[in-house]
Formats: C-alpha cells, structure tokens, sequence
C-alpha cells in the first residue's frame, strides 16, 4: 500500500520542527533504503556506556537535512546564487549521505561486508535511486562525487565544517547527556560564506569555531573514543571473526540469513542490484539475532563473547602512555589459559592491546576565514591563538583490555 505525502513537517527533539521541503524528497524519505536507517544506531554500542545513546541514522539524515536548509537560507541572504535545482540536490546528496552504513555503523565497518566503505556504498545506494527516481539524483552526485564545479557544495557535505559534524556532534551531545558537546550550530551557520564559490567563515565566528573544535575534541575522548566502547566493539569485531573462523571450519553456527550471505562471499558486488538489496535488508537487529543465537554454543569463544555484549560483561580497559610490554600481555593471556582452559589462540580474543588517534582540527583543506578587511585566509593565519595551535596536534593514547582474573587485576 503507497502512503500519500501528507507528512510535512517533523518534530525533531534537538531542533524542534523539521519541515520536508518537496513531495520527492518525502517519497526518498519513504524508501525502504532510507527507513532502514531507523535500525541503524548512529554511535555503535555506545548505549553501553552512555544509555541514553540509542538514536539512529535515521534522526541524524534529518537533522543535517535541517541544518541544510538553514545554511542555504543563510548563504542566498548574503547574495550566494543558488538555484532551485542546487538547492535540491543538496538536501538530497546530505540526506543520503550517510545510507550506506551498515549494523552498528563504523564498528562493523569491513566486518560484514568486506572491502566496501559505508561511503562507497552510500553512493551505490544513491545511484540505485537515481534510476528508480528518473534521474533526478544526477546533480546530487555529482556533488556527492566532488565533480560539481562549485566546490562549496561539497564542503557544505563533507569538510572540517559541514552540516553533518554540526549535526551529529550536537545530537550525541543530547542524547548521551555529555554537555562538553553542545555546540551552537545556529551561530556557525550564521557565520558561513562563500568567495569564489569556496566555504569560507566569517572573522567573528572564530570563537564559535574554537567552542566547535574544542567540543569536538572533548566529544571524541569522553564518548567516541571512551575506553568502555573501544573495549565493546573491540569484542563485537572478535565476534564476526570467530563466527567466520568456525563456519569456514566446518563448525556449525547459527546465523541469520542475511549475515551468512556476506560472510561466504570473498567480496561485494558493487555492479550487483541483487548484493544492495541484500545489503539493504541488514541491521543491527541481525547482529543482536547472531549474538543471541550463539549464547549457548559449543565453543567457549564464540559463546563468552555472546553472553558479554548481550549481558554487558565487559573487559577491563587502561589507557595508557605507552603499549604494554610483551611479557605483561603474554602473562595474562597464560593467566586466562590457565583459569579457563584455553588455548593461545583463544585467550588471544580477551587480552589484547591497541591504540586509538585523534586530531580535531587537520592542516589539510583548511578552514578558510573571511576577514574584516574582505581577504580569505587560513584559520591559523588569522588567529594568533595557541589554543587553535593545540587543536592541531594529534592525540594519542595505548589502551590495554583484559578479563577481571582471579587476582583482581
């Protein structure tokens, strides 16, 4: 049964009403592709630590919808020309921008789906629609695609200061409850231009983009990079792997269909209609099927790593300056292999060690200021800042997990 487009607007708990600007992007909206995202989690098994932490891909599609249209009202008020079908094609190349993402966003990234990123498939999926959709995505990725000849349209897409890190940073911001990230979008907008059909940011917003990459930073080490998440998806990985070690062994594991689809292929089609559509019918409620299908399993590995994610018994995680030496690491796993029975191989799945990077503000493509005096320059060539100077340098920690062993360590 087709639904009729009486759905205008939207109540959106971050920035109250969401209006829907054209009937075709209603009906995109109304696509199984993109209602999928409703059943993707935008921040992986953050809910673990944060437990407010379960809005979707679907709420963040909208929002950096919304900001979109703010930041198009705020650049055609300035005497920016956008036409009608550019503006078009940007609520549509930021709506689908992210529609590629498969169960649990980035931590199952190559997991399932092998050697494809979510932005490869965000464009197969944009040109799928396209033809269902009689071409009227063409514009739409060409910018997606950075072949558009007004380089501001992409960087409204994907920059160090776009609609979607406006977006997804004030909502985890929200729905995690920590406060360090609750930027003010409004004012960022308000300060953005465009010369010479480059984004550019007006000089008296260079405090609101010092609040931006200061949240930013504060954002990733407090909840993308938390050590408890880091941990979390660590064992989900650990999981996938292993279901693939026993089922190419011979071993038999129970599996959704659409999971053991993707893990007995060498790669994805990306030509193959049929592979999107299988794609498409992925999420994370498949992974929580395969977690729970496997509580009870045979191999110690594979049924330990089930019941922690299900029951939230994680591992104990250190962040640390330095890796952890050889003879430390080695001495838990023999200490795990010992207390449970198991092999080097399989204590290897509990006691690991890695490390996790983080820069909140790259040299690279920079953010361009318009000064007072009508000049364009580099954000660091404005400011005299040591501030903006820090922001640059990237941060790193070591992080060592293990098991809570009998000698309380």
């Amino acid at each position: 049964m087709k639904q009729q487009n009486k759905l205008k607007i939207l109540n959106d708990p971050i920035y109250g009403f969401i209006s829907i600007p054209s009937r075709e992007i209603f009906q995109l909206i109304e696509h199984p592709y993109f209602q999928r995202l409703r059943r993707i989690t935008q921040m992986g098994l953050s809910y673990l630590v944060y437990p407010g932490a379960h809005h979707t891909r679907f709420h963040h599609a909208l929002g950096c919808m919304h900001l979109m249209q703010k930041a198009v009202q705020v650049l055609r008020s300035k005497g920016v020309v956008i036409d009608d079908k550019e503006e078009d094609a940007l609520y549509k190349t930021i709506l689908l921008h992210d529609i590629g993402h498969g169960p649990f966003s980035h931590a199952l990234e190559y997991k399932i789906v092998k050697g494809v990123t979510h932005e490869q498939l965000s464009l197969n999926f944009m040109q799928a629609l396209n033809e269902e959709f009689n071409g009227s995505l063409t514009l739409a990725i060409k910018i997606f695609k950075g072949e558009y000849h007004r380089p501001f349209m992409l960087q409204l897409i994907s920059s160090q200061l776009d609609m979607d890190r406006l977006d997804y940073l004030k909502r985890d911001s929200f729905y995690t409850g920590v406060a360090e990230g609750n930027i003010n979008s409004t004012r960022l907008i308000a300060m953005l231009n465009v010369v010479n059909d480059e984004l550019v940011v007006e000089e008296k917003g260079i405090y609101s983009i010092e609040h931006f990459l200061t949240s930013r930073r504060l954002m990733y080490w407090q909840v993308y990079l938390h050590k408890t998440g880091i941990a979390a998806e660590h064992l989900l990985q650990s999981f996938f792997k292993r279901l693939v070690e026993l089922y190419e062994s011979k071993v038999a594991v129970s599996l959704p269909d659409r999971i053991e689809y993707f893990i007995t292929r060498e790669n994805f089609d990306q030509a193959s209609a049929h592979d999107l559509k299988m794609f498409a019918r992925l999420d994370d409620t498949d992974v929580f099927t395969a977690l729970k299908m496997n509580v009870d399993h045979e191999d110690f590995v594979l049924r330990e790593l089930s019941n922690m994610l299900l029951n939230r018994q994680l591992l104990k995680v250190k962040f640390r300056d330095a890796p952890v030496s050889e003879k430390k690491l080695n001495s838990k796993i023999i200490q795990l292999q010992k207390q449970y029975k198991l092999s080097e191989d399989q204590a290897s799945y509990f006691v690991f060690q890695g490390v996790v990077k983080h820069t909140a503000f790259a040299k690279a493509n920079p953010i361009k200021i318009l000064t007072k005096t009508g000049k364009v320059k580099e954000l660091l060539k404005v400011t005299k800042e040591d501030s903006f100077k820090a922001l640059t340098k990237v941060a790193q920690k070591h992080y060592y997990c293990h098991p809570k062993l009998n000698d309380n360590s």
